[in-house]
């Protein structure tokens, strides 16, 4: 008989979170918007050297994720930080980081 263990909903935000912010043009991305008010999609490929695509590929997933919004402004599109989001992913990512770790050799890994 399988265990029916779930992940807590703080597990699945922080994981929901570090997995949009695992690739080097997201980290980017999030920096440049986190200096920004509002910004559009130009501003934000002029910034990376990568394709178009590419970057509303990295754009899609921080949206999904909810760690930025966009909104149409025809014939642009212009994103933002959602605060609400990056404060609770620091939140989850401080917590997450603080927890104690077991003693020095605790598994015996450690030389």
């Amino acid at each position: 008989m399988a265990d029916n263990k779930e992940y807590s909903m703080k597990q699945e935000m922080l994981a929901r979170f570090a997995k949009a912010l695992g690739h080097p043009a997201r980290i980017a991305i999030m920096e440049f918007l986190a200096k920004q008010d509002t910004c559009y999609f130009g501003d934000i490929h002029d910034e990376l050297p990568i394709a178009k695509a590419t970057v509303s590929q990295h754009l899609a997933a921080l949206k999904e994720a909810g760690l930025i919004q966009g909104e149409i402004e025809a014939p642009k599109v212009k994103y933002c930080i959602n605060r609400e989001n990056w404060l609770l992913s620091g939140m989850l990512f401080k917590e997450f980081f603080d927890k104690p770790l077991a003693k020095k050799g605790g598994c015996g890994c450690e030389k």
